[in-house]
């Protein structure tokens, strides 16, 4: 299992540890990656491994939905892309 989040792409970053006597040595710094299970209107019960900032981020816009629907595709996952366009292709048509 890949650490990255599934829906915004947050994945593992490198640096160093700097000791006292400013000694380097390489590190990884890992995403804080959960196992979160959404609710949406049109898909039902969708889980995905996701990091905190991104439960954050979908609980702020208002669900799965509205984060989905408001972020552009650019910035979203290919996973998260499947789930927009899961998303679009279950709305009722509005004409």
């Amino acid at each position: 299992m890949s650490r990255r989040c599934a829906l915004t792409g947050k994945g593992v970053m490198s640096g160093n540890n700097v000791s006292h006597a400013k000694n380097k040595t390489r590190r990884r710094f890992l995403p804080n990656l959960q196992n979160a299970t959404f609710s949406s209107d049109n898909l039902g019960s969708i889980s995905l491994r996701v990091s905190t900032r991104a439960i954050r981020t979908v609980e702020k816009k208002g669900g799965l939905d509205a984060f989905l629907m408001g972020t552009s595709n650019l910035k979203l996952t290919d996973e998260a892309l499947k789930l927009k366009r899961r998303l679009i292709k279950s709305m009722p048509a509005t004409a």
